[in-house]
């Protein structure tokens, strides 16, 4: 009957590699439970509950994933769409986390509209292809940031802004041996290199703690009371229906909320779908991939789920190419990642007490190092694309905010264009741009 509905042998592959697969996949995103949380609570939100609601989204998009589109591709919330979501929406906009939920509701539902109405490559060709690869890379810059300032390796300087912590202090210290760590691991391409270097650096913070360094400090990772734990916390279960008061109380905000949250979720659900699905050798003739649509379909609909349990916008995972790789070709191994997922809320006691900030750090700073790679794309000779490229991560960085480095991303490269006579904007960028001044201008 699997074999039926899977089509092992027509992709080349069998049961027990697609359950290796599926395991493997698991692992390569699993730092996520950890680093979810972290995340998300700097807005207001439950700890316990945000780890709920990140194992079961995750689980439910997996299985989606794998029985409508049959891909072998995990998903759970985005890295950078839950920084987004937090620290820009949450933080820089004022909005209170059910607020921010209902805009990823809504959001999700316009990129499945999107999906469904084959508005894709329109939307693609409308965005200059250096933006887009800036804006990534600017995520990945600002990742890393948050990773660093939440750890104490960066703080706030009283005459300089940011400046360098106390590095023996123990949470900055274990932070760093954890990027080491996790860097030599990623370098020597150990398999699930991320999570492996979550738990090696978790196991010397308890270690530091247990011999007396650092003990007492909330950062600091610690030996739970209990390992294995049924009562769960769903306070965030349909937390956004209570957000729609306050999203239209602010038109501009609102708009910039949702055209930030698609935006992000539309490029790099595209990005990594499509390069999952050459992977997997789904490509016909004219070079696309074959069934990518349902696979879209299935993506968005993770969105709206991880909105209604309470959790950033759930989006395909590229960690995914490490099950790929081991041979898995078909659905079977997103619904064995979904399975760990869920079972993986089981073990809340023991995830919350040993992924604290200094852990996670390790896990933002590489996932930034990998998101920055795709500079090597941007046509670095063109002034227009490089000025709008290094104003879009400079002050995504220092304004503390993904949507505001967006909108000078957007503008400067409208100025610029203008400026050299060379490049012609369309009237739907010149729509965008206009947007972006109101919103830098009046919108806050």
């Amino acid at each position: 009957m699997l074999d039926n509905f899977f089509k092992f042998k027509e992709n080349g592959t069998d049961f027990k590699t697609e359950i290796i697969a599926g395991i493997t996949t698991f692992l390569a995103m699993a730092y996520i439970l950890g680093v979810n949380p972290v995340i998300l609570s700097d807005g207001g939100m439950p700890v316990t509950g945000v780890l709920f609601a990140t194992a079961v989204a995750s689980g439910v998009a997996c299985i989606i994933m794998g029985l409508v589109a049959k891909y072998p591709v995990g998903l759970a919330p985005g890295m950078g769409l839950n920084a987004l979501f937090t620290y820009t929406i949450i933080l820089t906009m004022g909005n209170t986390w059910e607020t921010a939920l209902a805009a990823v509701f809504i959001s999700s539902i316009i990129f499945l509209i999107i999906t469904v109405s084959g508005l894709r490559e329109a939307i693609l060709n409308m965005i200059p292809l250096d933006l887009k690869l800036g804006i990534g890379a600017a995520i990945g810059f600002f990742l890393a940031f948050l990773g660093l300032k939440g750890a104490g390796v960066i703080v706030a300087g009283p005459s300089t802004f940011v400046t360098m912590g106390n590095l023996i202090a123990a949470p900055a210290l274990l932070a760093l041996i954890g990027v080491v760590i996790t860097l030599v691991l990623y370098v020597r391409e150990f398999p699930a290199a991320v999570f492996v270097g979550l738990v090696i650096t978790a196991i010397i913070g308890v270690i530091f703690t247990v011999l007396g360094y650092g003990v007492g400090d909330p950062l600091m990772p610690t030996i739970p009371a209990q390992l294995i734990s049924a009562d769960f916390d769903v306070s965030l279960f349909l937390g956004f229906a209570r957000g729609f008061g306050q999203l239209f109380t602010n038109i501009p905000n609102l708009i910039m909320m949702l055209f930030s949250l698609v935006f992000v979720t539309f490029f790099d659900t595209t990005g990594t779908l499509m390069a999952l699905g050459r992977q997997c050798g789904f490509i016909d003739e004219e070079g696309q991939a074959v069934g990518i649509e349902n696979a879209f379909l299935a993506d968005a609909v993770g969105g709206i789920v991880g909105a209604i349990f309470g959790t950033s916008t759930v989006t395909a995972y590229v960690e995914s190419a490490a099950g790929i790789g081991l041979g898995g070709k078909t659905g079977l191994t997103a619904i064995v990642t979904g399975i760990l997922f869920f079972l993986s809320i089981f073990f809340t006691p023991l995830i919350l007490a040993l992924f604290t900030s200094p852990v996670t750090c390790a896990a933002l700073v590489i996932v930034g190092i990998l998101m920055i790679v795709q500079l090597k794309e941007v046509q670095w000779d063109s002034l227009v694309v490089s000025a709008s490229v290094f104003m879009t991560i400079i002050m995504m960085i220092l304004t503390y905010s993904i949507s505001l480095g967006i909108a000078w991303g957007f503008i400067v490269y409208a100025i610029a264009s203008i400026a050299s006579q060379k490049e012609k904007l369309s009237w739907s960028m010149w729509i965008l741009v206009i947007v972006f001044v109101i919103y830098l201008f009046f919108g806050l």
